[in-house]
């Protein structure tokens, strides 16, 4: 049975785009559109659609209003079109947190010129997010704000909501007592919400560096870095090149390049590079991780969350033939059993974690539990 799709946009052309785009694979099927936000909420009752895609800028009711409003009702997958400006990587973060599932950059050209790649993506999210089997939100959960104003977001500092229910996990094993030296998290479609639903747990004198490598736009990692900053009472940093890792600093793989690491420092130092033309990700979970297979070797904790795909496998592979320690999220916490489920169906992954369980399963390792 074909995914039951409900366009949202105050763009006729965009609607109507989209709607051919979607129609166009037989597993999927267009039951209605909306030009504004009060419309999509009303059908969004009504038509009882498997996934929603989203605009943000709309009359009478923007799209981040009618996602509250949507997940309030009838919680349903919700697909966001954003611009790639800072207003926009803001703008989307916020439905993310009102609680849309994933986002596309809102590419007008690649749409209207039938370009064959951005076709392709868009019905492959819609049916990653409509194939989910179960969809409930999550309600949301108050966060201690940061410890300083100086760098703290504008954003309401609660937790992202709306996030598919969980399951209580395989138990987690007791902290193994080996000794590490930094901590690696690779993810994306649902990464965002999952980073904030970890890290905001880190106490700020946690012992390791982390990097984060999170499928996103260069227009949107400065700005996710800086929200998780203000939220978090680690320190969450966008990488640049040459930056010397430091205990309890979270460095966030910039979008549109690769994050490496190279000697340098107590603990190494960040090598921030282009990515090449036919990489699939930029910045990619794999070279990040071989990368640090070849530094910090066996002292490396590696998680994979929620996201499409396999990114991540091959890295935490090298990873674990040195010796280092990979988990892996559990299928029912994630947006997306994609990347958790390439490196556990592999065999590379000791333990698979529920979101919800990740920090404190994180922080018992990590000899803080």
């Amino acid at each position: 049975m074909a995914i039951k799709v409900l366009v949202v946009d105050d763009s006729s052309f965009f609607r109507r785009r989209v709607s051919e785009i979607v129609t166009k694979d037989a597993e999927l099927e267009v039951i209605g559109t909306a030009s504004n936000g009060a419309e999509a909420v009303k059908l969004a009752e009504q038509l009882k659609p498997q996934v929603i895609t989203m605009d943000i800028e709309m009359p009478v009711m923007d799209g981040i209003s009618a996602v509250r409003e949507i997940m309030a009702k009838c919680p349903t997958p919700i697909l966001m079109f954003s611009s790639l400006t800072h207003d926009g990587a803001k703008a989307t973060l916020d439905a993310l947190e009102a609680g849309a599932l994933d986002f596309l950059p809102k590419r007008f050209e690649d749409i209207a010129t039938n370009k064959d790649e951005a076709i392709a993506l868009l019905q492959q999210r819609i049916k990653a997010l409509g194939r989910r089997r179960v969809f409930r939100p999550i309600l949301p959960r108050s966060v201690p704000p940061k410890p300083t104003t100086t760098t703290a977001s504008t954003t309401p500092a609660r937790e992202m909501a709306q996030r598919p229910a969980t399951r209580p996990s395989a138990p987690v094993t007791r902290a193994s007592g080996k000794r590490y030296k930094l901590l690696l998290i690779g993810t994306s479609t649902g990464g965002p919400v999952a980073l904030q639903r970890i890290l905001t747990k880190l106490p700020a004198n946690y012992p390791h560096p982390i990097l984060l490598i999170q499928h996103m736009p260069a227009a949107f990692t400065p700005a996710f870095a800086t929200r998780l900053n203000g939220l978090c009472a680690i320190e969450v940093k966008e990488a640049q090149n040459g930056d010397q890792l430091r205990a309890g600093c979270a460095y966030l793989a910039p979008g549109g390049m690769q994050m490496m690491l190279e000697r340098g420092g107590s603990f190494g130092r960040i090598k921030i590079v282009a990515g090449s033309m036919d990489m699939n990700y930029k910045p990619c979970v794999d070279i990040t991780f071989a990368s640090a297979s070849k530094l910090s070797g066996g002292e490396t904790l590696a998680v994979v969350l929620t996201g499409m795909g396999a990114d991540g496998r091959e890295g935490a592979r090298m990873l674990k033939n040195v010796g280092a320690t990979i988990w892996a999220q559990d299928e029912a916490s994630c947006v997306v059993y994609g990347m958790p489920q390439a490196v556990t169906a592999a065999g590379i992954s000791s333990q698979s974690i529920a979101l919800d369980d990740m920090a404190d399963a994180i922080i018992r390792e990590s000899g803080r539990g």
